[in-house]
């Protein structure tokens, strides 16, 4: 089973950028798109001469909600709480791309949404979907915590609260002994958010937000290190004229 300290240690290993957009319309609607993508020459660096003996390749495509119609009678079986959290990804779209022979490893997972405040946490999907592929309890999974987002117009928030600090505190001390482990490297690990709005920012409650020349958007740079240890320094506030 996929476990939370694994992705983390994906995270440090490989040398992923991660990249979160959102298009926002007028109305409410929109999109929103998460892309996590191997640096290679990061990865080159970690992997040294077994970087040129991988042989990968898988090009995958799928939708949450077929996973739940082909495991409909794990599903049926499941606790009311646990259905609810599932159905709340059945339109994410999730394509996942590894070939050593292109040196292109990228997972997109995108979902539409009438408003946002019904996207799914996209960052969980993957263990999710292995989870009602192989019958795995969610209460089993290690996250500690979660991403939402609301907007009613004029505000926009991202949403990032904490939801086990004893966990939290083990993956802190896990982290701590990643960069232990990669300090030597010069590795990039870029956490990228890009938000395109319907009307102009009158203001961003990050001072490191860059705003685009039309004021319609903006994008916002961490490190994947820093969210995993802070996961509540990219709580984020925008305000639309």
């Amino acid at each position: 089973m996929k476990k939370y300290a694994l992705l983390l240690l994906v995270f440090f290993l490989t040398s992923c950028q991660v990249t979160e957009t959102i298009y926002l319309n007028e109305d409410g609607t929109g999109k929103i798109e998460t892309v996590s993508l191997r640096d290679e020459h990061s990865y080159m660096q970690l992997a040294g001469e077994n970087y040129s003996k991988e042989e990968i390749f898988r090009d995958t495509t799928y939708v949450f909600e077929d996973l739940i119609t082909k495991h409909s009678e794990t599903f049926s079986r499941l606790p009311a709480f646990e259905k609810a959290i599932f159905k709340k990804f059945t339109s994410v779209k999730v394509h996942i791309k590894k070939s050593s022979f292109e040196k292109e490893f990228r997972t997109t997972i995108t979902q539409n949404f009438s408003k946002i405040e019904n996207v799914a946490d996209l960052y969980k999907t993957e263990e999710y979907a292995d989870d009602i592929e192989n019958n795995y309890a969610l209460v089993a999974e290690e996250h500690y915590y979660s991403v939402n987002y609301v907007f009613d117009g004029s505000l926009f928030k991202r949403i990032v609260k904490v939801t086990d600090a004893v966990e939290l505190k083990k993956q802190q001390d896990k982290i701590e002994g990643y960069k232990t482990q990669v300090s030597k490297f010069k590795i990039t690990q870029p956490y990228v958010l890009k938000y395109h709005f319907p009307r102009k920012i009158k203001s961003v409650s990050n001072s490191n937000a860059k705003i685009s020349e039309d004021r319609k958007s903006l994008e916002l740079q961490f490190l994947i290190a820093d969210c995993l240890v802070n996961p509540e320094s990219t709580n984020l506030e925008v305000v639309l004229e």
